[in-house]
C-alpha cells in the first residue's frame, strides 16, 4: 500500500528547486565573465568533470534497468547516487570555469561542426533539464508516483544525453588543451 502524496512538502521543495535553478543558471552565466585567481591550477577538473559525468551516465543506466525490473529500492539508490554525482559535477564544473580560461576547439573540417553541434545541444539541454531533474525527483520523493513516472520518461533520456555528451566534449576538446 502506498502512502498518500505529500503535496505540502512538494510545494516547498518546488520553491527550493526554482530558487536553486535561478542560482545555478546565474552562476553559470557569470562564470564566463568572472575569473577568480586562487593561486592554484584547477585545470585538472576538466578530466574530473568528464569522469563524474561518465559515472552519472552509468548510474542512470543502472536506475533504468532496475526500474524496468521493478526493483524500486535499487532504482532509488541509483538515482540518489546519480543526483549526488551530478551535484559533485556541478561543484567541479563551476569551480573549473570560475578559475580556468576557456579552451577553444582547435580542429578544422567536419569534426568542428560535429563538436559545436554536440556542445550547443549539450549546453542548451543541460540548462533546460536541470530544473526538471529536480522536479522529477521531488515527485518521487513526495510520493506522486504517476507524475514521477510521466516526467521521468521525458527527463531521463535528456539527462542521459547531457551526462554522456559531457565526456564526449572533453574527449573531442582534449587535444586542444595547452
Amino acid at each position: 500500500m502506498r502512502n498518500e502524496p505529500n503535496m505540502m512538502l512538494a510545494k516547498k521543495l518546488n520553491l527550493w528547486a526554482y530558487a536553486l535553478t535561478v542560482l545555478i543558471l546565474g552562476l553559470i552565466g557569470m562564470m564566463r565573465r568572472v575569473k577568480i585567481d586562487l593561486g592554484m591550477d584547477l585545470s585538472f577538473l576538466a578530466g574530473v568533470n568528464a569522469a563524474i559525468n561518465t559515472i552519472t551516465s552509468i548510474l542512470l543506466i543502472v536506475a533504468l534497468v532496475q526500474i524496468k525490473k521493478k526493483n524500486i529500492e535499487a532504482h532509488r539508490k541509483a538515482i540518489f547516487a546519480a543526483m549526488l554525482t551530478s551535484f559533485l559535477f556541478l561543484l567541479c564544473y563551476v569551480g573549473y570555469h570560475f578559475t580556468t580560461e576557456e579552451t577553444s576547439f582547435c580542429k578544422e573540417g567536419m569534426i568542428r561542426k560535429v563538436y559545436y553541434f554536440v556542445l550547443i545541444t549539450h549546453v542548451i539541454l543541460a540548462g533546460v533539464i536541470f530544473p526538471f531533474i529536480l522536479f522529477t525527483f521531488i515527485r518521487a520523493y513526495t510520493n506522486q508516483i504517476e507524475a514521477h513516472r510521466s516526467m521521468a520518461k521525458k527527463v531521463w533520456p535528456i539527462w542521459f544525453y547531457v551526462s554522456i555528451t559531457g565526456p564526449l566534449i572533453y574527449i573531442m576538446l582534449r587535444p586542444c588543451y595547452s
